[in-house]
């Protein structure tokens, strides 16, 4: 597998990891019991943490990673389509 390949399943592991993340621990306006003015949306998260979210992401990302690469290099799992 070139390295490219590796970083390309990388990042597509990332971007669903993020998307898994996102919603943990947000508390929404509605939920806190704030009331917004001009135009805001009620569901918009009070304090989106995102810094932490995109490290605990990363990390997260990386274990997963490490685990499919483990499975595609060492042929445990024949995945066709997957340069060897």
């Amino acid at each position: 597998m070139s390295p490219l390949t590796a970083v390309a399943v990388y990042l597509v592991i990332w971007w669903v990891t993020l998307f898994a993340i996102l919603p943990l621990g947000a508390r929404s306006h509605a939920e806190e019991g704030i009331e917004l003015r001009d135009g805001g949306d009620p569901g918009s998260p009070v304090t989106p943490n995102l810094k932490r979210k995109f490290i605990t992401t990363s990390w997260v990302a990386a274990i997963v990673w490490l685990i499919a690469m483990g499975v595609m290099i060492s042929g445990v799992v024949k995945l066709p389509g997957v340069p060897e």
